[in-house]
């Protein structure tokens, strides 16, 4: 006879993309261009935040077709419900907001243990550590460094991807790990692949 527990089970997706671009009103004008010359099977990650709801929704969708043309996975920031709604392959953001929800790809914020802590009870598939490294947009803001950004990831039991003035350099010299970015991937295709220089 089955027995039944109550362990948490948790979702069960594909691969986790190893590059992501994250949108943003600074780099809104080079995404498309950028996500044709990402390697194939990479990820976007949607946040928008400055556009109206219909707007946002419309250049979701248009950008997402756009991702999926080149295999890429697109990633609303938002709730669990609004990204099934849109039809996005994944939700993104802060623990607290992703508690709830049915089975969808959950890539949740941390900058603490804390928050790891929490990102753990909101059944996480992926975390994004941030910041790690000084960005071109809060050049003097206080970042985790590798050793502390090393010290969070190994305390995780999802996959972890590093965002803050993350390079292909610096993803490959800090052992391989996954990176995101949002200025670091909008530059010409002349300066930013290949990405294992």
């Amino acid at each position: 006879m089955a027995r039944c527990y109550s362990v948490p089970v948790p979702n069960r997706q594909p691969p986790l993309p190893d590059i992501w671009l994250v949108s943003d009103q600074r780099n809104d004008t080079m995404l498309e261009r950028v996500l044709s010359h990402l390697p194939r099977g990479n990820g976007l990650i949607f946040r928008h935040y400055h556009l109206p709801h219909g707007e946002r929704r419309a250049r979701f969708a248009a950008l997402a077709r756009h991702a999926r043309r080149y295999g890429h996975r697109a990633i609303l920031s938002g709730s669990t419900q609004e990204a099934r709604r849109w039809g996005a392959d994944g939700v993104y953001g802060a623990p607290g907001s992703l508690k709830r929800g049915g089975a969808i790809l959950r890539i949740v914020t941390v900058h603490s243990l804390r928050e790891l802590s929490a990102a753990h009870r909101a059944r996480a598939d992926a975390v994004v550590i941030s910041p790690v490294f000084p960005t071109r947009t809060h050049p003097t803001a206080r970042t985790l460094g590798a050793v502390r950004f090393r010290l969070l990831a190994a305390r995780t039991r999802a996959p972890v991807i590093a965002l803050g003035g993350m390079t292909a350099k610096l993803a490959r010299h800090m052992g391989g790990v996954k990176w995101a970015a949002i200025q670091g991937l909008a530059k010409p295709p002349t300066g930013m692949f290949p990405l294992h220089s």
